[in-house]
């Protein structure tokens, strides 16, 4: 793993629909395999940079497909090329969820 990605969704639609679209994204990045922290503003998902970024592309794609005429997205990345440095989620959040 040298990067990590949140990902918030904000798909261009009215009330409930924007659970159905997010829960739409939020699945798709579970069924990568990697490494995921589902938050209640953003989803944090662990790996490789290249790998990442083609998930974060899918995700607008995946919002425009479940049917909003356009997202928004706010997107942040932790990346360390030499694959050292990149603190996991674990190290991150688990002494607060204990």
């Amino acid at each position: 793993m040298n990067a990590s990605v949140a990902i918030q969704v904000l798909p261009d639609v009215e009330g409930e629909e924007i659970i159905r679209i997010v829960d739409e994204v939020i699945a798709y990045i579970k069924s990568t395999g990697l490494n995921t922290f589902v938050g209640p503003f953003e989803t944090t998902v662990e790996g490789d940079y290249d790998q990442l970024m083609e998930i974060v592309k899918e995700c607008q794609k995946i919002c425009i497909q479940a049917g909003a005429p356009s997202v928004s997205s706010y997107v942040k990345i932790a990346y360390k090329p030499d694959r050292e440095g990149v603190w996991t989620i674990e190290k991150k959040v688990k002494k607060h969820h204990e």
